[in-house]
């Protein structure tokens, strides 16, 4: 593994890939949505919490363990909650990330967007995971789009059409750049192509825009089984990250810290790739047995796996 902060971690990135609606929430109505996506306070970025990631991991490493397995996991995640005091977990994770928006498209079906703040930081946060980010095509200006130069988003070649907005294409993107993102992002290389075609740059205060309003929000109701009409106070508003969205973490792992000899590396390696590991799709967030939040996972360290 990658040694970028020291020399006895080990580290990767963990991307998230949403294949049906994500409900990461924030457990608090600050709007007229009364279960809106956990979101940055200074960015208003739609987020994973780092907590909640833990906790899917934990859970998914520990299905289908054998015994000798089943020992590791408090030497990875950390003891459970009656033990809390004895040591710490051997492995992190930060926040999920967003990386790349889904946007409704007149031509083309949809395109991903992201913007040159979120790339920026995408660099810095690979950076602190031992990684050498692709180089970002540089900021767009406002009302205006970098994309590849054959997107079929393009409307008579000189215009993007997201949602009811339009965007004059501003230049082409670089050669290499999307195709270089698009292998670390996933792990499947027919989903690559698509990506690649379809990653839009847009200005900040665009993307911000699309991010904040281009969610999906849906209205949930309980009937009343007898009446079959809505039970009193059963109407409700809830916000999902809609599907393709895309998110990454950054994963740190240290070597255990209850006295049990445990690298960083196995540590890493337990989680990532090792056994038992991690299914290649997880449920996060919200509304699982509505088929919400099946996202599909892929441990990266830049070199085609983890």
């Amino acid at each position: 593994m990658n040694d970028a902060i020291g020399s006895s971690q080990a580290k990767c990135l963990l991307f998230i890939h949403a294949r049906t609606s994500l409900h990461p929430g924030s457990g608090a109505a600050l709007g007229v949505v009364d279960l809106p996506v956990q979101r940055e306070r200074h960015t208003h970025w739609p987020l994973i919490p780092g907590s909640s990631l833990k906790g899917v991991l934990r859970d998914a490493c520990g299905r289908g363990c054998t015994q000798d397995q089943k020992e590791k996991i408090p030497l990875v995640f950390g003891p459970e909650t009656k033990d809390a005091d004895k040591h710490a977990g051997a492995i992190s994770f930060t926040d999920a990330r967003i990386l790349a928006f889904p946007v409704r498209s007149l031509k083309g079906v949809f395109a991903w967007i992201t913007c040159d703040s979120v790339l920026r930081r995408f660099a810095r946060d690979a950076k602190m995971a031992g990684l050498d980010g692709p180089t970002a095509p540089g900021p767009a200006e406002k009302n205006k789009a970098i994309c590849a130069a054959n997107a079929p988003l393009l409307v008579n070649g000189t215009q993007i059409v997201l949602e009811e907005f339009e965007f004059a294409k501003q230049a082409d993107a670089p050669a290499g750049w999307s195709d270089a993102l698009a292998r670390l992002v996933f792990r499947d290389e027919d989903e690559r192509p698509m990506f690649r075609d379809r990653l839009v740059v847009l200005h900040d205060d665009d993307f911000g825009h699309f991010v904040r309003h281009a969610t999906e929000v849906v209205a949930r109701i309980g009937l009343d089984a007898a009446t079959k009409t809505v039970k009193n106070g059963a109407l409700f508003y809830q916000e999902f990250l809609p599907t393709e969205t895309l998110l990454y973490s950054v994963v740190i792992a240290n070597a255990s810290r209850n006295g049990r000899a445990m690298a960083a590396s196995d540590v890493l390696k337990f989680v990532s790739d090792g056994e038992p590991g991690i299914p290649e799709i997880l449920q996060i967030g919200g509304d699982e047995t509505i088929g919400k939040g099946l996202c599909a996972v892929h441990f990266s360290n830049g070199k085609g796996g983890a």
